[in-house]
């Protein structure tokens, strides 16, 4: 309450500094003490769970968990550029450490070997694991150049820094274009991006499916809007729900009559205790017990029995957890299926991930207290753990367990492939769940097929009507679409000036302002149906992809421009206004800052000075295409702007380095080496202070640049 520290912590004026000389236990000599990584407790939890198939294999485990986790990435899958940025990758970064490692070798025998490893069970080659951590390509200087690419690819949107485990639920999901999709405990977002890229796998046209990604935490809901504007989607819907009560969502038919509308996919990667992130997340070794996992059951539980209920019939939902314990992961999924009876299935997927090394679920486990003593059974346990510790937690009896199957789970070990440790099921829906009105969950696909409204009195009766609860977090703009019967001058002139195809139709752009219309966004029909339809009911976050901004009077006759931001989803449905530059003048445009003048069209190469000089002041589209055998190798669409002697490119400093890179441009500009820009500081500090060090570059890094050059 309020914002008062009644208590405040008195400062020691007395303390004496630290002795710089007594970093006993701090690695390297420097920063924070490191965290010790080490747990009896642990190492007995599992060893009594039986998840290794010896002793020694346990203590492989135990050593791996110690490690730092190496740096993983994927290449976003549906963008037309995906295949070209997995080239650039590894034929210059690939080979700069390939390089690299030989002058290592070469200077000292016992240098640890810098290799990536493609990981096979991924499609297409698109993702790709290092044995080298993100704090190690950080803090060296000989990898500075790959650090600048992560980073710069990460923020235009064309690579994933993704954990190697995290990209399996979505693989084994088999989500397909024409899906609706919900992704319930979705933030950070790197799954949700992985579901968006599977529902746009032909991007030639706009999926009928759409991805709904939700989280409880309202301030984690700007994750997601983040990853959704990286990949220009239309068909995403970011919502801020509790997922254990995660509404229904409703569909207006052509009849004006409503139905609910049924998820073909679910994706529950539920919260949990993590302790399959200790790779990463150190300070949870000190703090793990095997009771954490039981305070996080029930809720694991209740969210994916939602999902369930979300879920159509003959569709699929993948459990998850980064936990290893059984009662997050097997526990939860037992009593599922006990509960659903036959109505859900465990299904194996290990055929989705072909190669991946994994652990079949367990049938048998225990439970432990903080004190770290094990319950076989519930009976068992002692009266006053019995608030922390239920039957359901437990294994069920033998004659039932073998008919769940819990051996298709999957459990993913870190030692196996030198990963973090994970859990994923898959279960699919076979007919609606016992706890569900049968009765009217028959009716509503009756009268969805006839086209009829489903009886309101039986969805009163058994959903009454809650108190609605006050609104938490920052209150949204509107979201208002324009109406077919409208007479919006500006859509008008927006359609006649670039020739917009009638794929996008007119009903599918909005705008977030009631008085005035300064962006225009584009969502898929589904979309606009979904929030028409729920808006008392569905809190919505951000949806829609910019497609078309207000442009200051510069002598266009059209007041509206389009958007770099929705390029990818807005160019292929024009046919006005297109310019088709050279390599060697997109080079230019590209090289060109915000402050600087903008290249002049006479500059520019003869084919886009007759393009450019038969349009008229405004708005254009720039796509530069290289073909390879008569097919597309690479495509890059972007947004200018045609002055009346100049052209200039509306693209931001981070995706300019990125289109550079895949045209084989000079990137040198935007290159920064910031072990380069502290010695400079550190020779203007030795000026004045003679006593400074000035740390030079390491030779097998000088040695790589003088090979690459001599090779280029």
């Amino acid at each position: 309450m309020g914002g008062i520290r009644r208590n405040k912590r008195r400062q020691n004026h007395d303390k004496k500094p630290r002795d710089p000389s007594d970093w006993s236990g701090h690695k390297d000599g420097r920063g924070y003490k490191d965290i010790l990584r080490e747990n009896a407790k642990f190492v007995d939890f599992y060893r009594a769970q039986k998840l290794t198939d010896s002793e020694e294999e346990l203590q492989e485990m135990v050593r791996a968990f110690q490690r730092d986790l190496p740096a993983s990435f994927r290449i976003t899958g549906f963008r037309s550029q995906a295949v070209a940025v997995r080239n650039i990758i590894e034929s210059q970064f690939f080979r700069e450490l390939a390089i690299l490692k030989e002058q290592q070798a070469a200077e000292s025998g016992d240098c640890p070997v810098v290799e990536p490893k493609c990981l096979t069970w991924y499609p297409d080659r698109m993702a790709w694991q290092l044995n080298l951590s993100r704090k190690d390509i950080r803090r060296e200087e000989a990898y500075f150049k790959l650090h600048n690419f992560l980073i710069s690819e990460t923020d235009s949107g064309n690579i994933s820094r993704q954990e190697t485990v995290s990209m399996i639920p979505t693989l084994v999901l088999d989500v397909q274009s024409h899906h609706k999709v919900l992704d319930m405990c979705a933030a950070p977002g790197s799954k949700t991006a992985q579901l968006i890229e599977a529902i746009h796998s032909d991007e030639t046209q706009i999926p009928e499916g759409l991805v709904v990604a939700n989280d409880s935490d309202n301030s984690r809901c700007y994750l997601l809007v983040h990853q959704a504007k990286r990949l220009q989607s239309s068909n995403f819907i970011v919502t801020n729900h509790d997922a254990t009560i995660f509404p229904k969502i409703h569909l207006t038919q052509a009849d004006g009559s409503s139905s609910v509308m049924k998820f073909d996919r679910v994706l529950c990667d539920a919260p949990c205790s993590g302790d399959g992130t200790m790779r990463k997340n150190a300070d949870i070794w000190p703090k793990w017990n095997g009771a954490n996992s039981c305070n996080l059951h029930g809720i694991q539980y209740r969210v994916a029995k939602r999902g369930l209920e979300l879920l159509a019939v003959g569709g699929k939902m993948v459990y998850s957890t980064c936990s290893l314990n059984p009662v997050e992961d097997e526990a939860v999924i037992a009593r599922i299926l006990s509960e659903c009876e036959d109505t859900v299935e465990l299904v194996d997927v290990s055929a989705e991930v072909p190669g991946l090394k994994f652990k079949p679920g367990l049938s048998q486990w225990v439970l432990a207290d903080k004190e770290n003593k094990f319950y076989a059974k519930f009976d068992e346990v002692p009266e006053v753990h019995h608030s922390l510790m239920r039957p359901s937690m437990f294994p069920p009896p033998v004659g039932e367990v073998e008919k769940l199957h819990l051996e298709r789970c999957m459990r993913i070990l870190p030692h196996q492939q030198d990963t973090g440790g994970f859990f994923v099921a898959c279960l699919q829906k076979k007919a609606p769940c016992p706890w569900e009105n049968k009765k009217t969950y028959e009716t509503s696909e009756k009268n969805v097929e006839n086209g009829k409204r489903p009886n309101a009195d039986d969805e009163t009766r058994t959903n009454p009507k809650k108190k609605q609860s006050r609104y938490q977090g920052f209150k949204e703009d509107p979201f208002i679409y324009l109406k077919k019967e409208d007479a919006e001058t500006e859509f008008e002139e927006v359609k006649n000036f670039f020739e917009v195809s009638d794929v996008l139709r007119k009903e599918m752009f909005l705008t977030r302002c009631a008085t005035s219309r300064k962006n225009l966004y584009f969502t898929s029909m589904l979309v606009r149906n979904i929030l028409e339809s729920n808006q008392d009911r569905l809190k919505v976050i951000n949806t829609g992809v910019k497609a078309f901004a207000k442009c200051e009077n510069k002598g266009s006759p059209c007041a509206l421009r389009l958007a770099q931001e929705g390029s990818l989803m807005t160019i292929p449905f024009i046919k006005k206004r297109i310019v088709t530059p050279t390599k060697a003048d997109l080079e230019t445009m590209l090289l060109a800052n915000d402050i600087d003048l903008p290249p002049k069209i006479a500059d520019l190469s003869e084919v886009a000075r007759n393009q450019l000089n038969a349009l008229i002041t405004g708005s254009i589209a720039l796509i530069y295409e290289e073909k390879e055998d008569g097919k597309t190798s690479l495509l890059v669409e972007l947004v200018g702007w045609k002055g009346k002697e100049t052209l200039r490119a509306y693209v931001p400093k981070n995706e300019r380095i990125h289109f550079l890179r895949l045209i084989g441009g000079d990137t040198s500009k935007f290159e920064k080496n910031k072990f380069d820009i502290k010695r400079g500081i550190q020779q203007n500090q030795q000026k004045s202070d003679p006593e400074v060090k000035i740390q030079e570059p390491p030779q097998s890094l000088v040695d790589t640049e003088s090979i690459i050059q001599k090779a280029t």
